[in-house]
């Protein structure tokens, strides 16, 4: 099958009936089978998939197809799909069968998406690596040997590798940006609430983000405007009208951007060269093509991620308290009653990370540091978000790396987890704010290891971030 730019072509040649979408679904699944090794899907429904696509296909020949017809998605294992199974990559949700569809994926249906598997991703969605998966570790199709980014790791490598068109992942602290700059592919976290969570496993309530990875702006903008909107699911979920974002990435009105970058890229010691040089290569070719580019200072750089990991382990804590070996999932069976229930069931059903983030988080929200921690790190992250929106009353875009380094060996940081947590320097700012960010391919190290660059922008205005986006892949 010819390699499709965007999905729209993919479009055009069903309504043309140069091909069915039964064989898209068919070329996808024999490249899950061929690349099975990079353990990217947990469950396949190949037999669903097969028939939901017979039955588009006839709604295409009727004219009567949704706008997502034939677009073939996978989710992460955080998201609800109706009588299929969710375990969000963790023992402790074993055998547990999802008895309603997350709203972002009934809004899919509605328009004739396709789902055609669940995937791998970081026990609870925590983790920088996709290593903490209770079903193995995910590898980056470029280079088996390298970790594709975490969490959402196998949602990453199965666009990275046409496995299928658009994965849904989700976004806490980086956690859709990261594996797509490992992996080279787009990833797009929205504003917070621009998307229900609604049938979303919770990680940190207040940081997670339902997320779009692809490998065309055209595409994730389609996605974006399909799934986002109000809810009456989600009390969290924001009201505001949603644009016609695909429409709009050809409406730029103005024709030239203003762009801040951090001052501390051309200074910062622990990011790999390349990626600092790739940054400044792409903020160059931006100033040569009209717009405003300078330099900013963020001073609170170095509180971000302290108060990233005190509050997010926190909700961590009182989210994951509901998996306790009573309603669903693993229960342990060497349990003598109650309590040593509750104890071996966390203990044996909860992987190394989790029990760690959970002790964390329990650790900031007991009598003695609640206000030492969590009321500090509130009042810290209020500062950081008015400062940030400060800097983009000012500037369109903030520009900045999403990862220090390209992608690292597997096992590389795993028995250091400071190590593995800086991996998030550059990530979680966006989360802490709630504003949109996005990750974008950015060349590759000597290697040749794909560079992610992340541009910022401020709430709700992903449609001028998509606009910019594109801008910026067809810049040569």
């Amino acid at each position: 099958m010819k390699a499709y730019a965007t999905f729209r072509e993919i479009q055009h040649d069903l309504q043309h009936g140069t091909i069915t979408c039964r064989e898209l679904v068919r070329h996808h699944l024999d490249i899950i089978n061929t690349k099975a090794h990079l353990n990217a899907f947990l469950s396949v429904y190949e037999d669903a998939a097969l028939k939901q696509a017979a039955r588009i296909d006839q709604k295409i020949s009727q004219q009567k197809a949704g706008k997502l017809a034939g677009l073939v998605v996978g989710l992460k294992d955080v998201l609800s799909y109706e009588d299929h199974p969710l375990q969000a990559g963790s023992k402790i949700l074993n055998g547990y069968t999802s008895v309603y569809n997350a709203t972002a994926v009934q809004r899919l249906l509605d328009e004739d998406a396709i789902i055609i598997g669940r995937q791998n991703c970081d026990e609870f969605a925590m983790g920088s690596s996709n290593e903490n998966s209770a079903f193995g570790p995910v590898r980056n199709d470029l280079d088996n040997t390298r970790v594709p980014g975490g969490s959402s790791g196998g949602s990453a490598v199965a666009v990275q590798a046409d496995m299928c068109r658009i994965s849904l992942g989700s976004d806490t602290g980086g956690s859709v940006r990261q594996p797509a700059a490992f992996c080279g592919v787009i990833g797009l976290k929205p504003t917070y609430s621009r998307i229900s969570r609604y049938g979303l496993i919770a990680y940190a309530s207040s940081f997670d983000c339902i997320g779009i990875f692809g490998k065309s702006i055209d595409d994730v903008a389609l996605v974006l405007e399909v799934i986002a909107g109000p809810d009456e699911f989600d009390s969290t979920v924001s009201k505001k009208p949603v644009p016609a974002y695909s429409k709009e990435l050809t409406q730029t009105e103005r024709k030239t951007f203003k762009v801040g970058y951090l001052k501390e890229l051309s200074t910062s010691e622990g990011l790999q060269p390349e990626i600092q040089k790739n940054i400044v290569a792409k903020l160059d070719q931006i100033k040569a093509a009209g717009h405003a580019v300078e330099p900013i200072e963020f001073p609170l750089m170095d509180f971000i991620l302290p108060t990233y990991y005190i509050l997010a382990t926190a909700e961590a804590s009182s989210n994951l308290s509901r998996f306790d070996g009573v309603r669903y999932g693993y229960r342990s069976k060497n349990a003598t009653d109650l309590l040593s229930m509750y104890k071996k069931t966390r203990s044996e059903g909860f992987g190394k990370e989790v029990q760690r983030r959970i002790l964390l988080g329990t650790f900031v929200l007991s009598a003695s540091y609640y206000d030492a921690y969590y009321t500090k790190a509130q009042k810290v992250r209020r500062i950081i978000r008015d400062k940030t929106k400060e800097i983009l009353k000012q500037y369109d875009f903030i520009v900045m790396p999403i990862t220090p380094t390209t992608a690292f060996k597997m096992g590389e940081h795993t028995n250091n987890p400071l190590e593995m947590y800086l991996a998030d320097l550059f990530s979680v700012q966006a989360n802490v704010v709630g504003v949109p960010a996005i990750s974008i391919p950015c060349g590759t190290d000597q290697q040749g290891l794909p560079i992610g660059l992340q541009v910022i922008a401020d709430d709700f205005e992903e449609s001028k971030l998509l606009q910019f986006s594109d801008l910026l892949l067809n810049m040569n």
